[in-house]
């Protein structure tokens, strides 16, 4: 599974995740990015649907972030890091029990980093951290880390190098109404950062075999009270997916020649470097 950002829209991963459940389709591996790394965190962790659900219905801003004094951003999402300690069964990725990578972006380098070892809470705060809003998480590598999205906003070859063979994104994005004129700074910064995306998604689309998209047409990024709606929408978006799903899983297994040769074919040796960059 690769769940991509999308601030309270990403809400719409729990539903997704609820159905496949349902009709016993298993998920091997998790790549995330800013909400969608929340989400599959929390589920790779070990947190069943139903509580996850509940969490849903408990996380408000206030949560996530409070006011700073800096010149780096309008807050700090240290609380979102103190959350996940608190509700999280495992911290580590290494004690989660699906693996499970989470992309953020390198400030002063302006490269993907993918977490994939050692304290997730620290990882999962950083790809949650949007720029302009909270304020950049500095790891023990001393590097600057912003929200993942800014430069893979759905980690389909993320998931697919950790060794998935066969890849479900889900895109909240896909439909997307663009608020006018955004009403406070958040839907500015978030409305800002999809338009940047929304080319390069296309192209990160390729690496999945099959791309989820929720209908959420009319939810704004900062909604949270609109949980049962955003989760019902991944519910019904995968739903009508689930003959694809189920296609996808007949399919023989490739073999690893093949697998080497999908890998490095002419225009995705370059991204497949990328995307085995991790920690």
């Amino acid at each position: 599974m690769a769940l991509g950002g999308g601030a309270a829209r990403g809400l719409a991963h729990i539903g997704v995740l609820k159905v496949l459940e349902e009709n016993a389709i298993t998920v091997d591996f998790i790549a995330g990015t800013s909400v969608g790394s929340l989400v599959g965190g929390a589920y790779a962790s070990g947190i069943s649907i139903k509580e996850l659900i509940e969490l849903a219905h408990q996380i408000r801003w206030r949560d996530i972030g409070s006011l700073t004094l800096s010149r780096m951003g309008l807050s700090s999402n240290a609380r979102l890091e103190e959350f996940i300690r608190a509700r999280f069964p495992v911290t580590s990725f290494e004690q989660m029990r699906i693996p499970l990578a989470v992309v953020a972006t390198d400030l002063a380098t302006g490269r993907m980093v993918v977490f994939n070892e050692g304290d997730a809470a620290l990882a999962i705060r950083a790809s949650c951290a949007i720029p302009g809003i909270y304020t950049p998480v500095v790891d023990d590598k001393k590097r600057m880390l912003a929200d993942g999205a800014l430069v893979n906003n759905l980690p389909a070859s993320i998931v697919r190098a950790m060794g998935a063979d066969r890849v479900i994104a889900v895109d909240v994005n896909a439909h997307l109404q663009l608020f006018s004129p955004p009403s406070n700074v958040f839907q500015v910064l978030m409305q800002s950062i999809s338009l940047m995306t929304r080319a390069s998604e296309r192209y990160l689309r390729e690496d999945a075999d099959l791309v989820v998209q929720p209908k959420i047409i009319d939810i704004k990024w900062d909604e949270l009270e609109r949980v049962d709606e955003l989760i019902a929408a991944g519910e019904e978006a995968m739903k009508g997916a689930l003959e694809q799903a189920r296609q996808l899983l007949e399919k023989p297994r490739r073999g690893l020649l093949q697998r080497l040769r999908s890998a490095f074919a002419p225009g995705r040796a370059e991204k497949k470097e990328a995307s085995l960059r991790m920690r």
